[in-house]
């Protein structure tokens, strides 16, 4: 398991490290951070990167929620704290748990195991969430598109996939015409049948029908091949790898 710690205390991260230590599993620390800033700098280049994140919320330069105010991240967190004041704020953010100082090894071996639990339960989960929303959720079957000064339409069965750069998202159809739409990728998520379309990445939300394949990629992540051809690298993180396989071969 690979594990970043964000602690502004240097004892702290060493107790934390040692605690780590003594665990059953074998953890590498990939990264200790310290304050708000560098934490945003480093999760934003090496998102993919790791497993879980330990949380100090006090840091050197305000306390460690104003991360999210900069980044996306969908990576469990536990965190740390002097204080129990923080914790209904703490849960809003991917908690896994809440851990009061000085941590005790069996504390630390009960959120282990928390997150293990989460990790096997969580692919099951979300396809019965999937297939209960298929069976009560009428979806979009063509969208509006505007080309010049005329408007068209596009089934949604002919969309290979939706993408967003720049503020802007993008219809790709089977034909390899692209066209921009005017819905976010979050807002396509919840007109679209989730047996078809996945959003893969905070960039790309793909039908079945436009993967020809996944091949295994650096850092247990996976890369996908669409077709028509993407413009850029497909990644599906090492956290969504079990969801995606499994949503893949659901049908």
């Amino acid at each position: 398991m690979k594990v970043v710690i964000i602690e502004d205390e240097e004892l702290a991260q060493q107790e934390l490290a040692a605690l780590l230590g003594e665990l059953s599993i074998p953890i590498e620390i990939v990264a200790y951070l310290k304050s708000v800033a560098s934490s945003v700098e480093w999760l934003t280049t090496n998102s993919q990167a790791f497993d879980l994140i330990f949380m100090d919320i006090e840091l050197l330069d305000g306390q460690s929620f104003e991360i999210f105010q900069h980044i996306e991240q969908d990576i469990p967190i536990i965190f740390l704290t002097a204080y129990d004041e923080y914790a209904i704020q703490a849960f809003k953010y991917n908690s896994i748990d809440y851990l009061l100082k000085p941590v005790e090894q069996e504390e630390l071996n009960s959120a282990i195991q928390k997150y293990n639990n989460l990790q096997k339960k969580l692919s099951h989960s979300v396809l019965k969430a999937l297939q209960a929303l298929v069976q009560k959720k009428n979806y979009k079957e063509r969208f509006t598109i505007r080309i010049g000064d005329h408007y068209h339409y596009v089934h949604t069965s002919d969309i290979a996939y939706f993408s967003s750069t720049y503020k802007t998202t993008c219809i790709t159809t089977v034909s390899a015409k692209v066209f921009p739409i005017d819905f976010s990728l979050n807002e396509l998520e919840t007109y679209l049948d989730p047996s078809l379309f996945f959003r893969v990445s905070r960039k790309y939300l793909v039908h079945i029908q436009s993967i020809e394949k996944a091949s295994k990629f650096f850092h247990s992540r996976l890369k996908l091949k669409l077709t028509p051809k993407s413009t850029e690298e497909v990644l599906i993180s090492r956290v969504k790898v079990p969801q995606f396989l499994e949503w893949m071969g659901s049908q």
